[in-house]
């Protein structure tokens, strides 16, 4: 029941925690949960367990208890992400794809020996010098909310471990490639969306290059449209003729251009008009297929070639910017003894445009929310710890979105800047504090200071000489 005197992002917050509690074990541990998430809201500094807990004012005692929420088997992280998914189908439509997608996300360590490590390729080196570092390898799979406006939001599902062969992995942990990561999940969205009874709900499956396996396509789902970037290169195959009885059966027919060279066709071209985030995108492609991958004949998709394009940006020094031509590929299926495409057209290129919001979500998690900052380095810990930050990462944002929306956010408080069209991460962290100070029981813990300036300087001094006395003792 709603309590209209509790604010309603906290009330929406608190309902989603509470619908989490299957997770845990017992009751204590879901309410050091709960610590925890008001923890991280409060922290200033780094997202430290340490910094968590120094926000709930827990400066003595013992921290044991609260560092083994993560060290030992305190909630199941599989049950953990079930009751996720659940809360999002009240968001997702029955008669619209589920839309999920996946990306490998690194997190930076500085050792060798702690699990889940392994020297893999440096992201922030240059590409024509690559160089590699230490980090664990993970896969966010994460749902994408209803498209508005060209605007929608990456929320983290599963955050699974992609270690490789050389990492140093822990007892019982196999390694991982990244595309088997991905496609574990997607497995698991789709028995997931069909225990929910939304067995006829179809699933669309967002992904880039490193997923475009001869076994992503052999292993895909049913019921699940995969539409995944491709090389420009690719080998590609006409379906064969009709088997005629004589001879062995062929499994393809004549090889097609590949992707590339699709953009040396003068005719055959289309273009619309996609909304991307606030401006409208005018694309030109084209739609070829079916064709057939190798070592995947039972498996046919589409070839979609989008044109790049040029312009120019900046008013005092205009410079040409380029954007480079993109090929995917798009599962196919069979209606009425054809094969097609299972979604609009429209509808798909705007999609694949949205599999940014996964990269955003990374940024965030690392640069706000301290992805891989916490002190843990068993076995379990260093695993679920990131894990942890991933899913309060993703109560936190539906939280937002239940509460305003894509759009209905506040307003920056500074009058210089009147705010993008979607709020972000730092206004959702803002409003979650203020409605915390605004509520009886917090402000009973704290006393702001006078709005009279000449009070406050005599107060600020008085506090200053204090802490230099104590300094000097």
């Amino acid at each position: 029941m709603k309590d209209s005197t509790f604010p309603a992002l906290l009330q929406n917050l608190f309902e989603l925690l509470h619908a989490h509690r299957p997770a845990f074990r017992q009751e204590r541990s879901f309410v050091r949960a709960i610590g925890l998430v008001m923890g991280e809201l409060f922290s200033f500094a780094r997202h430290t367990v340490t910094q968590g807990l120094l926000a709930l004012g827990l400066t003595d005692g013992d921290w044991s208890a609260w560092y083994r929420l993560f060290s030992r088997a305190r909630y199941d992280e599989e049950r953990l992400s079930a009751c996720l998914l659940a809360e999002t189908l009240a968001h997702a439509p029955e008669d619209q794809p589920y839309v999920i997608g996946t990306d490998g996300v690194q997190v930076p360590r500085s050792s060798r020996k702690m699990p889940g490590t392994s020297w893999l390729k440096a992201p922030r080196t240059a590409p024509f010098r690559p160089g590699i570092h230490r980090a664990q390898r993970f896969v966010n799979g994460s749902w994408l909310l209803p498209m508005q406006s060209g605007f929608s939001r990456a929320i983290p599902l599963c955050f699974l471990p992609a270690f490789p062969e050389k990492a140093v992995r822990p007892a019982g942990l196999a390694a991982c490639k990244e595309w088997e990561a991905g496609l574990q999940f997607v497995g698991w969205v789709r028995s997931e969306l069909d225990k929910s009874g939304r067995a006829q709900q179809l699933l669309l499956y967002l992904a880039d290059g490193a997923y475009d396996q001869v076994e992503v396509w052999k292993r895909l789902p049913e019921r699940v449209v995969m539409a995944v970037r491709t090389a420009k290169n690719r080998a590609l195959w006409e379906l064969p003729e009709p088997y005629s009885g004589k001879g062995r059966r062929r499994k393809y027919g004549q090889q097609v251009l590949n992707p590339q060279e699709w953009l040396h066709q003068s005719d055959g071209w289309k273009r619309c008009r996609v909304p991307v985030r606030g401006r409208v995108r005018e694309l030109t492609y084209r739609i070829e297929g079916p064709f057939l991958r190798k070592s995947a004949p039972d498996r046919p998709v589409f070839l979609i070639v989008q044109k790049g394009n040029t312009w120019i940006s900046g008013k005092k020094e205009p410079k040409r910017k380029r954007r480079e031509p993109c090929y995917y590929l798009v599962s196919a299926f069979q209606q009425s003894g054809q094969w097609a495409l299972p979604l609009p057209e429209e509808l798909i290129l705007a999609w694949l445009w949205q599999r940014w919001e996964l990269e955003v979500a990374h940024r965030e998690l690392k640069s706000g929310l301290g992805l891989g900052e916490k002190q843990c380095w068993n076995a379990r810990s260093a695993i679920t710890s990131v894990q942890w930050s991933a899913w309060v990462y993703a109560i936190l944002l539906l939280a937002g979105y239940r509460t305003w929306g894509l759009f209905d956010g506040p307003k920056p408080p500074g009058k210089w800047w009147p705010g993008a069209q979607r709020w972000s991460l730092s206004t959702l962290w803002r409003a979650f504090r203020q409605a915390m100070w605004h509520t009886p029981e917090f402000r009973a813990c704290w006393s702001t200071s006078s709005n009279n300036w000449i009070k406050k300087e005599a107060w600020m001094s008085g506090l200053w000489n204090s802490v230099a006395g104590s300094t000097r003792i």
